[in-house]
Formats: C-alpha cells, sequence, structure tokens
C-alpha cells in the first residue's frame, strides 16, 4: 500500500504566498473577496471532486458564500470565481476542462517555468492565456511572478510591505526588499 503524496514544503510555500499576495492586492485595491483557500468541491454529475490549491469568490458570489462553513455546488452554491493550481509534483492540466464546465472564471497556473493566467472563455469553451489578472487590476503575469519571486527571498514584513506600496502608488514599479 503506498501512502498519499503530501504537498512539498515549496509548494505549501508558494500557496501561502499567493493567497497573501491576493488578500494584500484586494485590501489595498479596496476588493471585496471570500477565500476558500484549499476546499474539496464535488459535483454528482462530474463524477469526482476537485481540490484546488488556493480558490477566492469575488463579486456576487461573496455574499452567497460568506459564513458558511460547507458548500455545496450540488445545492446550488457556485463554484470559486478563481483558483491557483501549482505544479510542482503533479500537473493540473486535466482539471481544466472540469473548472471550465463549472464556470471557474479565472486560474493561475504555477509551474517551474513560473505563471499562466488563464482567463474562461465565453461559453465555458476553455481557457485562454490572458496578460493580466480580471480581478486584481493592474497585476499581470510579470508583476504577479515578481512579486512571488520576492516573496520566497525576501524578509515577510519588507514583502508586505513592497506589495502594499505598489498597489497604493497606483501599480507602479516594485520596490527592492
Amino acid at each position: 500500500m503506498t501512502e498519499p503524496l503530501s504537498p512539498s514544503r515549496r509548494h505549501e510555500t508558494l500557496g501561502e504566498i499567493i493567497a497573501l499576495l491576493v488578500e494584500l492586492l484586494a485590501v489595498e485595491m479596496d476588493i471585496d473577496l471570500e477565500s476558500a483557500g484549499s476546499t474539496t468541491f464535488k459535483r454528482e454529475d462530474l463524477l469526482r471532486g476537485f481540490e484546488p490549491d488556493k480558490c477566492f469568490y469575488f463579486s456576487e458570489n461573496i455574499e452567497i458564500v460568506r459564513g458558511k462553513a460547507h458548500l455545496d455546488l450540488d445545492a446550488g452554491d457556485p463554484p470559486p470565481d478563481f483558483v491557483v493550481e501549482i505544479d510542482i509534483t503533479s500537473p493540473s492540466l486535466d482539471k481544466l476542462p472540469i473548472y471550465a464546465r463549472l464556470g471557474v472564471r479565472e486560474v493561475w497556473r504555477y509551474s517551474g517555468g513560473g505563471f499562466v493566467i488563464l482567463g474562461l472563455q465565453d461559453e465555458g469553451e476553455g481557457y485562454a492565456e490572458s496578460a493580466g489578472s480580471r480581478f486584481l487590476p493592474a497585476l499581470t503575469r510579470a508583476y504577479l511572478e515578481r512579486f512571488v519571486e520576492d516573496g520566497l527571498r525576501t524578509r515577510r514584513p519588507a514583502w508586505i510591505r513592497s506589495v502594499r506600496e505598489w498597489a497604493r502608488r497606483g501599480r507602479g514599479e516594485i520596490s527592492g526588499g
């Protein structure tokens, strides 16, 4: 019998940095959001569940899920608006058709080569690469990669200040940490 693999420390560190980045930018941009972390979602017609590394609700879906202890897609709860997939040990590409079918509007996918921001196409036709996030205006793939890279090597207080300053300055250059 084989033991299930636990996420590596790098995987978990990346997930925490990305989640903190999303939260910080949303606060500084006065954008409401609700994190659902790595909640396991199931819907009967999909015949399997899915568990994103991190996921968030924005806009009209926030009020539907805020304060709920359990989310049930079969009972009409919405899927997350935005998910993060960190592909260090196993690829998440097989999840993309499920996310599209559910209507997850944005996916940030990290692999060893960096980030890809994927936006859902009309009619749930799948995803296309996007230059930036629809939920966090002005956050481009280049800034996302730079923030995460800095978050891996910079003292956390300095990194948080840098993220906040960037958002407050109108999303100008990132200051060194």
